[in-house]
């Protein structure tokens, strides 16, 4: 008899989940994603294996691509008209583009780098945990992780949306170009998907990494605050990059707290 862990469970719900709106939305590939990712889960379940404590970093990718189905063929841009108002009040009247520009190139190439180590969240959580002798709360950790992660993707099909940098293009983009940002704007535009950028995920799952870490690593709780001071770096980056539009960033530290709601729930160790 398999056990399968709680963070398991999630990720078959959350695939299901995605299958049923599929449904609803005409979309009916997610139910070979649910069958290969149910799958996938019942397989690695047979063994307590390293392949097994990495497996969510592919299904979060998995998750990832799996929106892009829900890429609507035309876009009225009402959210976004919407949502650009607080940007441009905090980047123009609050001066928040001009504040991260004073020093030169320091404070954007940085702000960029934690745009960019976002695909590694995951993986650096892991290791830490590993390196710090927690192995055996990884299950919490991906919980936590997913549920802020995958919970951002969840609600993608209901506000089709696109960044700011394209919707409004030419328009509010920061004033220095680092080699850096170049990556980022050639990653998000040949990998990205096209389906909604609300809830930030890139947000989301900063944030939940910091309370699955927290959770985890509760005796080096530096390490957790240190990842949620890089979330807001990320959160920041996103507005200034104009990767998303600022309510998307509070809507990911939003949902992150969801990931913290659940590891309360779950009790102790």
């Amino acid at each position: 008899m398999y056990v399968l862990r709680r963070s398991e469970w999630f990720v078959l719900a959350y695939f299901c989940y995605v299958a049923i709106t599929g449904t609803i939305f005409g979309i009916y590939r997610p139910w070979i994603m649910l069958a290969a990712i149910a799958a996938a889960v019942w397989l690695l379940a047979r063994r307590k294996s390293v392949v097994r404590d990495l497996a969510p970093l592919a299904y979060t990718l998995a998750a990832y691509r799996e929106m892009n189905w829900f890429a609507p063929k035309f876009y009225d841009h009402h959210l976004e008209h919407a949502w650009i108002v607080w940007d441009r009040w905090l980047l123009d009247d609050l001066h928040l583009r001009s504040a991260i520009e004073v020093a030169g190139m320091l404070v954007p190439s940085y702000l960029e780098v934690c745009y960019a180590l976002v695909y590694a969240v995951g993986a650096v959580s892991v290791a830490l945990l590993f390196a710090n002798r927690r192995r055996d709360h990884i299950d919490r950790f991906w919980l936590a992780y997913l549920v802020g992660t995958l919970g951002a993707y969840a609600l993608f099909p209901y506000f089709p949306s696109e960044p700011p940098r394209t919707v409004f293009a030419g328009h509010d983009l920061p004033h220095i170009v680092t080699v850096i940002r170049r990556f980022n704007l050639w990653i998000v535009g040949g990998y990205g998907i096209h389906s909604s950028v609300f809830p930030s995920a890139h947000v989301s799952s900063a944030f939940s990494a910091a309370w699955g870490l927290m959770d985890a690593i509760p005796e080096r709780r530096w390490i957790g605050m240190l990842m949620v001071l890089y979330g807001f770096s990320v959160a920041i980056a996103t507005i200034y990059g104009r990767y998303h539009f600022a309510t998307d960033a509070l809507a990911g530290i939003a949902i992150s707290l969801a990931a913290l709601i659940t590891l309360q729930r779950q009790g102790t160790k």
